[in-house]
Parts: structure tokens; sequence; C-alpha cells
């Protein structure tokens, strides 16, 4: 089941509606992604503690590539979309693999193969800095946005070498890694790939870092350079951020020290429950 459908086996008094807080196109994927949903039970029945929900939803989520690892209660006006502070995406590349069968087959759909030996990475990081601060991305947005405005704040753009993959063996040693993150409070639909490629087109040499600066300022995605789009399925949505919740994973964010109030704390029995799990896995046919 998707996790939509998982929610619904619930059997919540009203119907559950799952929002994430990210969405990704087909081929992307999540390290981690959050959600939230609004459980309500039947008068006299006990509210759902995040552990046991936790466990439910994965009962019944059948997908072998989604699963929900943690849920918290939070306050009634919590959105996971709209309540995020910052979200952190991870490109990964591949150098040195003139054919696409010489890479691993289980890294195939987790990277960008570049048949080059080399990226000129200290123009790769010169230029990612021009892409840093508060600025129209309109050059690096694709049709069919649905926001309202393409002015954007990126925090963080790196490139950096990336640990070796432990599923390359000794003979394909020739085989580098690399990492892209990029973090801003929300993105353009397909920026994160769109970024991607210029940046590449840098570290192959068929721009400079000043050329990617004129591209930002041109606000025209339909330039000579500007069509290029990375492959989804080199592309992770590595963490979403909250104020007040620094990271999911470390599973004490302030809201929860309700728990420990029972369920007598926000919410009473037969009332909505508020709940926030957190869930990794590919996610489809969405925005960036």
């Amino acid at each position: 089941l998707a996790p939509q459908e998982a929610a619904q086996r619930l059997k919540s008094v009203a119907p559950v509606k799952l929002v994430l807080s990210s969405r990704t196109d087909a081929g992307v994927h999540a390290l981690s992604n959050a959600a939230h949903l609004d459980v309500q039970r039947r008068s006299g029945r006990a509210p759902f503690s995040p552990a046991v929900l936790t466990e439910a939803l994965n009962t019944h989520l059948k997908h072998p590539a989604i699963r929900v690892l943690q849920a918290f209660r939070v306050p009634s006006d919590f959105h996971a979309r709209h309540s995020a502070t910052s979200r952190t995406y991870l490109y990964r590349l591949a150098t040195g693999c003139p054919r696409h069968d010489q890479l691993s087959v289980f890294e195939r759909n987790r990277c960008w193969a570049l048949r080059a030996d080399h990226l000129d990475i200290a123009a790769m990081q010169e230029a990612a800095q021009h892409l840093l601060g508060t600025h129209d991305f309109s050059a690096f947005q694709s049709a069919g946005s649905p926001s309202t405005t393409s002015v954007r704040t990126l925090r963080r753009a790196s490139v950096s070498p990336d640990p070796a993959s432990p599923f390359v063996v000794p003979q394909e040693r020739r085989i580098q890694f690399w990492s892209l993150e990029f973090e801003s409070q929300s993105f353009l639909y397909k920026q994160v790939r769109r970024m991607t490629a210029i940046l590449v087109a840098v570290g192959l040499g068929a721009l400079t870092p000043a050329q990617v600066k004129m591209i930002l300022e041109s606000r025209d995605p339909l330039g000579k350079h500007q069509t290029r789009v990375a492959p989804a399925h080199g592309l992770f949505l590595k963490s979403v951020l909250y104020s007040g919740l620094k990271d999911f994973a470390s599973g004490s964010p302030a809201w929860a020290q309700q728990e420990s109030q029972g369920p007598g704390g926000r919410e009473a029995p037969g009332q909505p429950e508020d709940f926030r799990p957190e869930t990794n896995g590919p996610k489809a046919n969405s925005l960036e």
C-alpha cells in the first residue's frame, strides 16, 4: 500500500490525508522526508501513541522502499510543508565511467555517471558561490511550476568528494564519486537538477564560473545552457528541518515532551490527533 492508503487503514472517524513536506519527481529518491496527518479516533478510544502509530503505519505500508521511522505529536497548526524552515538535497556524481555498464549495478540508479575522468572541482565550487543568497532563480526553473514567485534564498551549495562506494570492486577504483548539496527553505520545480547540470558543465570546462553568474542574472529559463537538466536518479532529498525540531533523526523535539503527560495532554480521547510521521524512500510524480 502507498502511504496515503496505509493512513486510511487507521480507522479514523474523519478521512485521513497525508501531507508531505516535499514532493519529488519520478526517479528521485528520499533519504528522509516528513509528513503530517490528523487521526480522529472514535469516542472512548484513547489516542494512538507515536510508537503505536509508527508500528500501525508500517504494518499497513507494504511498499518495499518506504517506511515510517518515527512519529511525534505536534501543535495543531503545524504543517509538514509550510512549517519547514530548511530542505537539503544531495546530488551524487560518478566520474571515470566511460560506459554505463561499467558502473556497479547497485549504483546505476543512485548517481549520474559521467564519462569524464576528471572534474574541475575548484571551478565548480567557485561557480556555486554565485548561486548563494537571495536571487530570482527563473533561469533554473522548469515549466509547469505552481510557484507564484521564483525568488529563493540558497543557503548552501557545496561540491565535495564522496566516500568510495562499498559497491565498487577494486578493479573499478578509477571511478570517483562526488556530492553536491543544496540547502534552502524551498526550491523551484527542477531547480536543483538544473543547477547541478550547470555546475557539471563548469566542471567539464563547457562553462566558466562567470557564465553561471550571467545565466542566473539573465532570468531566462530557455537560454542556450539553461535547458540542461541532470538525471532524476542522482538526486536525493536528504533532510527537512523545522523550527524547534532541528533533526527528526535526533528524536527529541520540544513538542515530544508532551508525550510524557499521556493522552490527557493536548488532546482528549475522541478528539483529533495531529501526528507527524517521518518517512523515507522514493516519492514519485511531483515537485523537487
